[in-house]
Order: structure tokens, then sequence, then C-alpha cells
């Protein structure tokens, strides 16, 4: 039995009538963990636990984290998670209440993975949080649910952290046959290191992270997500936090489902009615969700 649920797939008569297309919701923002992370962390923990892991370790106090906890819960198996101080209160709550024991390292991702790579032994599995092969079959998944349902959709719009999501979407695509199908990628502007990798040629590490899409937050995408250019067409995009927010809000509304920003940076660029996205007849937007996003939250966030 899969840690991963089969998520439905919904029509948005909104979004498709702001477009003037047909746009269509693959809703990974109900997976049991809160975001699409659980297809990929729930495979890759299936995995080590069934090769002989006695202990899982995770550095992140968001999506990730959480989906490892989940897993770790589910299998039997003790988790450790390391999140850096900024991770918020809510987030280690939630770690803590999946069972998961939270150790706090550093002001940064880096800091905190560092200490979560030394804790490790030979009875532990470390879980990346995105550049794993193993994560990237697992979120491929998600598109043989969408084939298998009866859409081959001309166009995919996601967002962007550290490039997991894409890299599985990609597998996803390439296993059933839909080579040609363009990916539009969408990043907040003060976490946008996978426009800076297309600028550069290849993945480069940002100087620096701002903004409120904290979830997107890698100063360097994996290698896979950039070697997805090599052979699909990619067309990204950046957007305000103002602009992710109000996406969420919206969708909200429409939906009565709640996502965090990161999610939002893909929504908007529906919201925006971008021009480009005209040409396509069916849309599918990957509504990753988010494991800690509070109504309260988008409403400090919007001010």
């Amino acid at each position: 039995m899969s840690l991963s649920i089969n998520t439905p797939l919904l029509e948005s008569l909104t979004l498709s009538q702001l477009n003037h297309t047909r746009v269509w919701l693959k809703m990974e923002a109900l997976q049991p963990s809160g975001s699409f992370k659980m297809r990929g962390i729930g495979h890759a923990c299936e995995t080590h636990v069934a090769r002989g892991a006695r202990r899982l370790i995770s550095s992140s106090g968001g999506n990730a984290g959480l989906a490892v906890a989940y897993a770790g819960r589910k299998l039997g198996v003790p988790v450790i998670v390391v999140v850096p101080e900024t991770t918020s209160e809510r987030a280690r709550h939630l770690l803590t209440q999946e069972g998961a024991e939270v150790r706090i390292q550093g002001k940064s991702w880096a800091e905190a993975n560092e200490l979560a790579l030394s804790l490790l032994t030979e009875q532990d599995a470390f879980v990346h949080p995105f550049d794993d092969p193993l994560l990237w079959k697992g979120h491929a998944s998600m598109i043989d649910e969408v084939v298998k349902a009866g859409l081959r959709p001309d166009a995919i719009v996601l967002s962007v952290g550290g490039g997991g999501l894409l890299s599985g979407v990609d597998e996803g695509l390439l296993r059933n046959g839909l080579d040609n199908v363009p990916i539009f990628t969408v990043e907040t502007a003060g976490m946008a290191s996978y426009k800076a990798a297309l600028e550069a040629g290849e993945p480069v590490t940002l100087p620096t992270l701002s903004g409120i899409a904290t979830t997107l937050g890698a100063r360097q995408v994996c290698q896979r997500a950039y070697d997805v250019t090599r052979h699909r067409q990619v067309f990204p995009y950046t957007v305000t936090d103002s602009e992710a927010v109000k996406a969420c809000l919206h969708f909200l509304d429409d939906q009565r489902v709640l996502v965090e920003p990161a999610c939002g940076a893909a929504l908007a660029l529906l919201y925006q009615q971008q021009p480009a996205l005209r040409e396509y007849q069916d849309i599918l937007v990957i509504v990753c969700g988010g494991s800690t996003a509070t109504i309260g939250s988008l409403q400090t966030f919007q001010g």
C-alpha cells in the first residue's frame, strides 16, 4: 500500500474562463502530509526501510520534513528532523505531532542539513528534500494518474523550488509518451534559483534568498531540473510575493482549499491570465499544496 494517495483531478471553471481554455488542477494539496512531497518522499522512505533502514533523518522544517515524519509514523520507524531557527512554531508542532524528534540548528537550511548529515549511522537513511532519483520516480506517479484519468495535457504549470517536482513531472511525462509537452515554471522573485540557472546555462548558487514563499527557498536547483531544458521546452516566469498570496486567497474562495504562497506562485500565472497560455487547450496545474499554510499567515503576508 502506497503512503501517498490518488488525488483528485478537477477542472477549474473559474481559471478556464479567465484564460479562455481548459484548466485542470491536480490536487496534491490533499496528500496526507499536505503536499506533493508525500509522493516522492513516501516512495523513498518505503524503499529505504525495505532495504533495512532503522531510522529516517531529514533536514526540512517544511513540506519535506512533514512528509518524512508522516512516512516514519506509518512505517513504524523513528524520524529525526533537523530544522533551522527560522522554522515556524506551527511547523515544529506539526512535526512533533507526527512523532518526529525535532532538533534546531543554525539560521539556514544549509546549517541544519550539515547537522542532519553528521547524525547518520549505517542503520539510518537520509531523505533529501528534492535531489534524489527516488523522489522523482515517486512524484512522476501524479502524471500516471492524470493520464489514467483520460487527460493528456498540452501544457503544465508548476512551481519550482529545488526542482524535485519539476524533475518528477518531467519523468512522468516522458514515461507516458508526453515528450513534447512544455512546462511553465513559476518562482517568486526573491527565490528564483531556477531562472538564474537557465540564464547562466547551469545551476548556480544565489547569494541570498528573500520573500515569503520559503518552501521555494533553494539557493541552487538540482542538476536534473536544469537538464529538463535539454529535451523539453521550459518557460520560466517569476511573480511577486503579493501576487502569490493573492492567488492563494482567490484559490481558497474558488476551490475551498488552502495552499501556501509557494503553490500560489503557479496559480498566480493563471489568475494573471498570462497570454502565452491561451494557445493551449488543456493546461494542467500542479496544486502542490503547503503543509504549514494558515489563513492567518496569508492575511499577515497580505498586510
